[in-house]
């Protein structure tokens, strides 16, 4: 019998662009008419593994597995063995030999590694402190949905260089847009991504006027100032607190640019209630778009391919 290529779906720029293009296309037609998708996950199991608490990433993900014609397991460290001195190669094969794909969002990127590493099935990146692999895509829906293909668009990212916005510059590399980076030095992207993502091709500029960023810009992205797990907020606050978007930044845009936002958002910090809850918002179709596009992951997944 042949062995089978197992389709991860670990971080944006370990997948080809070809086939990130084609979980887009398919994820547009699906939303478009939802009756005509195949059922990739029937009879199927995905259980999720959650170390971190979770709205969007656990109702999407559950959602799109039932719709598949699947179900899902839920996992946190305080109800496995995981959490209790178990190892995550030992999770790893142990779930294998029950389900048949696995979500998973945690905090170190060791941990969805190592998954992987000894997993017989797929593993998806549900979050780390280092990517956000599926927020990323399920916002590249949505920008082309709003504003056209993304290789002419202008995208800014404003505020902490953090997981999402690592993300966002893996994307740059592999869907031809401009980003352009705004954050205190202090809280810029890890140099080896930027880095890895410009030698690709990709064109993105990291600067520390937000001003500068958002000039001319297509999309405006930001996200919370303080994330889970992150410590010393009140020195964040401090470096992040010129970053804000408000509805003087976004004058700086296009005048028919949109603001994205992955949330929970806190108003009146990283965002104004004016921008996020006015006419340039399109927070709650990206929030949607994470059910189209993860179901387009999962399927993706659990494709393989055979091979001797």
């Amino acid at each position: 019998m042949p062995d089978t290529i197992i389709n991860h779906f670990l971080d944006l720029d370990r997948i080809a662009p070809a086939d990130l293009r084609s979980i887009i296309e398919a994820s547009k037609t699906a939303k478009e008419n939802p009756a005509a998708v195949d059922l990739p996950l029937t009879d199927k199991i995905l259980a999720m593994i959650f170390s971190k608490p979770s709205t969007r990433t656990r109702v999407s993900f559950e959602v799109a597995a039932r719709q598949l014609g699947g179900d899902a397991i839920v996992l946190d460290q305080q109800t496995m063995q995981l959490g209790h001195g178990e190892t995550v190669a030992d999770t790893a094969r142990v779930l294998s030999r029950f389900v048949d794909v696995i979500m998973m969002r945690t905090d170190k990127a060791e941990n969805i590694e190592e998954m992987a590493e000894y997993a017989s099935v797929p593993v998806i990146n549900g979050l780390t402190d280092r990517s956000h692999p599926c927020q990323v895509m399920a916002d590249i829906l949505t920008l082309e949905e709003k504003r056209g293909a993304a290789e002419n668009q202008v995208v800014a990212w404003i505020g902490d260089g953090n997981n999402v916005a690592q993300s966002w510059i893996h994307a740059a590399a592999h869907f031809g847009f401009e980003l352009r980076v705004a954050t205190p030095a202090e809280l810029a992207p890890e140099p080896g991504i930027v880095n890895w993502a410009q030698k690709a091709g990709a064109r993105i500029t990291v600067t520390e006027n937000a001003d500068t960023a958002v000039d001319g810009a297509d999309c405006v992205v930001a996200d919370t100032w303080v994330s889970m797990g992150d410590g010393d907020s009140t020195n964040r606050h401090n470096l992040l607190a010129p970053y804000q978007v408000n509805d003087a930044l976004m004058a700086r845009a296009k005048p028919d640019a949109i603001f994205m936002h992955c949330l929970p958002v806190h108003r009146g910090e990283e965002v104004t209630a004016s921008v996020i809850d006015g006419p340039q918002s399109v927070v709650w179709d990206e929030a949607e778009n994470r059910l189209h596009v993860q179901k387009e992951i999962l399927a993706w997944c659990l494709r393989g391919t055979a091979v001797k």
